[in-house]
């Protein structure tokens, strides 16, 4: 069960918005976690959580030397499920990952068990993390979302303050897949934009587009953790349409070589890996 902490108190301790030093040895205790309860109290997510998901990460900004200290490249994939305790903060995981560029290592797979020992021990929940060589970046392609984006949709819009109560349905029962890029939200401590592209999948009454459009757009001056919206989108879709089956995945855009793709479902595992253009 989830306890109630200080919220003020757990953000004051971290590095986020603050003036940081950064390190170029290997320094796992950069790393920083979020208690994820600090945002699942207010959402009522006290007892057994309404989904299972993966907040998955991909680095683009990993070096480290050899034992003969030539610089080596990779590529980043790690994924932190919804069901541990912590989240990882995003500044301390690239300031963290800034620590390998001047370090020695034997291998490749040396880098890799060291950040799924780190990731794990900080997120307290065993992390999947895989690496990619300079020879399989080529298969990385972009992709676009999937699903009828709403984007297009002639709305008028002058409330960008978080209101849940846009959502609404239309009595239809569909299966259907809905996708916007106009998701932005603000750093819950530094206010600088976050920006994201959603896709929702559900099975139920069918959600009234041009509603869930000005719901997303209401995120604009909201503030909060890229994990925290997704889930709290997730909560509001339940609380206010009553899905049957609900996915809720979003993409946001790279900041200091890390973007962020947290995933919460009811009844679905994590789509394949499929970057976006503005990744």
């Amino acid at each position: 069960m989830n306890q109630k902490i200080d919220k003020q108190a757990t953000l004051a301790k971290l590095s986020l918005g603050k003036t940081t030093q950064y390190l170029e040895t290997y320094s796992p205790n950069l790393l920083q976690a979020v208690p994820r309860s600090m945002n699942r109290v207010e959402l009522n997510l006290t007892t057994e959580l309404p989904f299972t998901g993966i907040d998955r990460w991909n680095g683009y900004e990993l070096s480290w030397l050899t034992p003969k200290g030539k610089p080596q490249v990779a590529m980043m994939r790690c994924e932190v499920p919804a069901s541990s305790p912590n989240l990882v903060e995003s500044k301390s995981f690239k300031l963290y990952l800034n620590s390998f560029n001047q370090s020695h290592f034997d291998s490749q797979a040396a880098i890799s068990d060291a950040l799924t020992k780190d990731l794990s021990r900080c997120a307290g929940a065993q992390v999947d993390v895989r690496l990619f060589s300079p020879s399989e970046f080529s298969r990385m392609q972009i992709s676009s979302l999937e699903g009828m984006s709403i984007d297009d949709l002639d709305i008028e819009v002058s409330n960008y303050q978080l209101d849940s109560s846009y959502l609404t349905t239309k009595g239809n029962q569909v299966t259907e897949t809905l996708s916007s890029n106009l998701l932005k939200s603000n750093c819950l401590i530094t206010n600088q934009p976050d920006w994201g592209s959603v896709i929702i999948r559900y099975q139920g009454q069918q959600i009234d587009h041009e509603g869930l459009l000005r719901y997303l757009v209401s995120f604009r001056q909201h503030n909060e953790f890229h994990e925290q919206c997704v889930e709290r989108i997730f909560c509001d879709i339940m609380a206010n349409c009553h899905p049957n089956k609900l996915s809720v995945y979003a993409r946001y855009t790279r900041r200091g070589g890390l973007d962020i793709n947290p995933f919460r479902s009811n009844f679905e595992k994590i789509y394949p890996e499929s970057r976006l253009a503005r990744q």
